[in-house]
């Protein structure tokens, strides 16, 4: 069955307008909304990523640039990421309509290619 990534993006700093009550509330629906897909079988890895917007690594010409990301002309960061499994897009959607994330920014679904890695 197809494996998706959910990459949560948010406002920079969007947590950081939570309260500690609000914060521990969003934890506890993260958990809750994971355990309820690794119940069903459809919860692969998933991390948060640290704050800050990481580093940005191009080359061109030869040359290797490195920046300070995000672009600021973005005005979001990838705050982490999930890994489902679903039998297509359509049930990808479905799972994560109820995502504790959806209201601190937008969630992209990939489809992860078989042919790159380890399943």
């Amino acid at each position: 069955m197809p494996q998706f990534m959910l990459i949560l993006k948010e406002t920079p700093g969007a947590y950081k307008k939570l309260s500690p009550e609000e914060i521990q509330q969003m934890i506890q629906k993260y958990r809750a909304w994971a355990g309820k897909l690794a119940q069903a079988g459809k919860l692969g890895n998933s991390h948060k990523l640290m704050d800050e917007g990481g580093k940005i690594v191009a080359t061109k010409n030869g040359r290797l640039t490195v920046v300070d990301g995000p672009y600021s002309e973005a005005k979001e960061v990838v705050g982490g990421y999930f890994i489902i499994t679903a039998k297509d897009y359509a049930e990808a959607v479905e799972l994560v309509r109820d995502h504790p994330h959806a209201p601190m920014g937008t969630i992209d679904i990939r489809e992860v290619d078989p042919m790159t890695g380890a399943q």
